[in-house]
């Protein structure tokens, strides 16, 4: 048997996925202690300020260990998982005992090395998860051989129905720690709770803030049968071992809670952080018109019978966004940022259209790359593919980043318009209202038209008020009279 050295051990360190990112969440880990790993094969997914993202490991080799469970955040620059190189065999991952977060009942068997023809799914690097790696691996103490055993003998009891969960329950639960974040532990702990009597809601069995607060109010409350009890919308003890770790804690209700506190952090985080520097360093000014765009919506079912835009995302923000290309063209200074450090205007001489996409993660603004050398074609294909991305959960973070204008479509939401914060370090954003019928004067007569309304938030250091009034007005003459795009563009 190969001995496992100090030198055969290779860390890997959450790298720094984004530009200036200083830490990531642990989403979801792809292998355990005792799997084969290869270069380049993605270990795990973490989520940074900006995107989910999926990490590959860089050695060939067993891991050895994994030092965070799902849902930690971490520094960057910090050792994420440790891998054997050596080519002996794996150790045994009772030697290092995995955090409290990643423990399970002590039913459960500690996940075994994979070998070929386990029914591991081969992927495009390397493989799929093991079937047995959605299990959390059981705490263990000195006593644990025989405690597993009873603990499994009772639970297999209660799942045979040859038993009672009064029965099966104390087995498994006086051996196993509950699960709990720190925060949590430490909440416990000042309130005066103890987690063993907790029932959890969370995911995989993890005991929330919800779950402390609620048992410590049943605590405090006078003893009898009208003593209110935490009663949780969905009560499993245990969820689903293979439920996503991105997916949050169901909200839950108790009779003595009145709130639900989320904490702030990645996407929202970020975006929170950015709209306050935003709203407070850039001087914001938002002006608005109101504009008929029948014509457009003529010309974007016209488009979708070309054979030049099959197969492409054919809509009206299509001929905003190229709209809006033109007018950056016609009045260029408007592609700018401040410099503060510097005291310089910095003119861009090229566009990198930003669209805002609500995702389930939060508010993203992913932009295409030099969108002003696109044809419409290639912008419409580019548009497709990032509303596709952002719905996956897989934009990069380096494709939210060096953006110079951007659009949010507030229409979608039946919204006529708003007065958006400019993105950090952009010049303007345009918002789009909700296109509707209304009667407008057309030719000399009052005629049902397709109508919108526009507004434009500029930073005054950068943009005046006569050049983003200039640019607001290129693009509703554009959307009124599309054929402008020929003659402007």
């Amino acid at each position: 048997m190969t001995t496992m050295t100090e030198a055969s051990v290779r860390e890997f360190k959450m790298p720094d996925v984004g530009e200036g990112l200083t830490e990531a969440e642990i989403l979801k880990w792809y292998v355990q202690p005792g799997d084969t790993v290869t270069d380049g094969q993605v270990v795990c997914e973490v989520e940074t300020a900006k995107a989910a993202v999926e990490l590959p490991i860089p050695y060939d080799g067993v891991v050895h260990e994994l030092r965070f469970p799902e849902g930690t955040t971490v520094d960057v620059g910090t050792a994420i998982i440790t891998v054997d190189v050596s080519g002996g065999a794996a150790p045994a991952p009772a030697q290092a005992p995995a955090p409290a977060e990643a423990q399970a009942p002590a039913a459960e068997e500690p996940a075994e090395p994979k070998a070929e023809g386990s029914g591991r799914r081969p992927v495009l690097v390397g493989y799929g998860v093991a079937a047995s790696s959605t299990k959390r691996r059981p705490r263990k103490s000195a006593e644990a051989p025989a405690q597993e055993t009873a603990a499994a003998a009772a639970v297999q009891t209660e799942l045979n129905g040859h038993g009672t969960a009064a029965q099966a329950a104390p087995e498994a639960v006086e051996r196993v720690r509950p699960l709990a974040k720190p925060p949590v532990r430490k909440l416990a702990k000042d309130l005066g709770v103890d987690l063993a009597t907790v029932v959890p809601s969370g995911p995989d069995g993890v005991i929330t803030r919800e779950d402390v607060h609620a048992a410590a109010a049943s605590a405090a409350a006078p003893a009898g049968p009208t003593a209110p009890q935490p009663v949780p919308e969905a009560a499993p003890v245990l969820a689903p071992a293979t439920a996503p770790a991105a997916v949050p804690a169901p909200v839950v209700t108790y009779d003595t809670a009145r709130e639900t506190r989320v904490p702030v952090k990645g996407v929202r985080k970020a975006t929170a952080q950015a709209m306050v520097g935003s709203a407070f360093t850039a001087p914001h000014v938002t002006e608005f018109v109101t504009v008929d765009v029948t014509r457009t919506l003529k010309l974007v079912e016209e488009l979708k019978q070309d054979k030049d835009m099959q197969g492409l995302r054919v809509n009206p923000l299509l001929l905003i966004a190229k709209a809006l290309l033109v007018a950056i063209k016609r009045n260029p200074d408007v592609n700018a940022s401040w410099d503060e450090a510097n005291q310089e205007i910095v003119r861009k001489h090229y566009v990198n259209l930003g669209i805002a996409a609500a995702t389930p993660r939060g508010l993203i603004v992913p932009n295409i790359k030099d969108a002003h050398d696109k044809t419409l074609p290639q912008l419409a294909e580019a548009l497709g593919e990032l509303v596709a991305t952002a719905r996956e959960g897989k934009t990069s973070p380096a494709a939210m980043q060096g953006g110079t204008v951007t659009i949010t479509n507030v229409g979608v939401f039946g919204v006529d318009t708003g007065t958006p914060i400019l993105n950090p370090g952009e010049s303007a954003i345009l918002a789009v209202g909700a296109i509707k019928a209304q009667p407008w004067v057309h030719k000399g007569k009052v005629k049902p038209r397709q109508v919108t309304t526009l507004a434009l938030s500029f930073d005054h250091r950068l943009v005046d008020g006569e050049l983003g009034s200039k640019v607001l007005a290129d693009v509703a003459a554009i959307l009124e009279q599309p054929k402008k795009l020929i003659t402007w563009g």
